[in-house]
């Protein structure tokens, strides 16, 4: 008889989905701060959705004025098919807060200057419908650890709050996440002991690392392993991998990713390596 190591608890999990296209219809807007909206979404083709990680996301497709969305998509066996000519404009969004009972999904946009997520979010109505697809697959994070790090701009401020409140009691969680100014910030929910470091551009252009990594190299670390968690530009993204890899943190429990990146459009990619 072999035996075989245990697992370790701290091991990330994943699980695939079956991927499936809904249509979901909207059922209030309502503006968290200058530059984030919510989108609180419905209907019967919500039932089922299941979304277990907090860093899932799901794509939006934003349909362009005329589209028929009763007819338009079709479920492939590679995914969702558009035909050529009128296949709309798709950007990836984290799932905010899903309930079953009620039967919503909440999807909060952050705002920015142009792109067709910023332009639908800031029509939408009751009534309107927005095309959903997935989550493909969800990345589930342990929270066996002593503390937990998570960075990140704009973009990943529905992902932090919904890891925050998941954290059990009893356990630490930092929070350096960068906003336009004060009043872009959002109050956090969660059971662990918080400490919440906000850093504001006051105008200057997003997508910078110097920011981030200034206030990253300020704030004194917890003792104990740790997770860490990182989503913004792409670029500024690999900068805070790297600095926290030159701070020691372990990088089998390190997690970056791009939520964007300067000078693309609809770029959602992993930074840097995980085991």
């Amino acid at each position: 008889m072999t035996d075989h190591p245990p697992e370790d608890p701290r091991a990330a999990r994943r699980e695939r989905h079956v991927t499936r296209l809904r249509r979901l219809t909207v059922l209030s807007a309502e503006r968290l701060t200058p530059h984030m909206l919510r989108v609180t979404l419905g209907g019967e083709e919500l039932r089922g959705f299941h979304s277990p990680g907090f860093g899932d996301h799901v794509k939006l497709f934003f349909l362009q004025p005329g589209q028929d969305a009763s007819v338009l998509p079709v479920q492939g066996p590679d995914g969702v098919v558009f035909p050529a000519a009128e296949r709309p404009a798709a950007r990836d969004y984290t799932p905010r807060r899903h309930d079953p009972v009620s039967n919503t999904l909440q999807i909060d946009f952050a705002l920015h200057e142009a792109g067709p997520a910023t332009a639908w979010a800031q029509q939408a109505a009751p009534g309107q419908i927005l095309l959903v697809g997935g989550p493909r697959g969800s990345l589930i994070l342990s929270t066996a650890f002593d503390w937990h790090l998570l960075v990140g701009d704009d973009t990943a401020l529905p992902a932090i709050a919904r890891r925050l409140e998941e954290l059990p009691a009893g356990q630490r969680a930092v929070v350096i996440a960068e906003v336009e100014d004060p009043e872009d910030r959002i109050p956090f929910a969660s059971a662990a002991e918080l400490s919440t470091h906000w850093v504001y551009r006051r105008g200057a252009p997003a997508g910078e690392a110097a920011r981030l990594l200034a206030e990253l190299g300020a704030v004194s670390f917890p003792p104990g392993a740790f997770q860490a968690w990182v989503a913004c530009e792409s670029g500024v993204a690999r900068a805070v991998r790297q600095a926290l890899l030159e701070r020691g943190a372990e990088p089998r429990w390190l997690r970056a990713a791009g939520y964007w990146q300067r000078g693309a459009a609809g770029t959602h990619e992993t930074v840097g390596e995980a085991g």
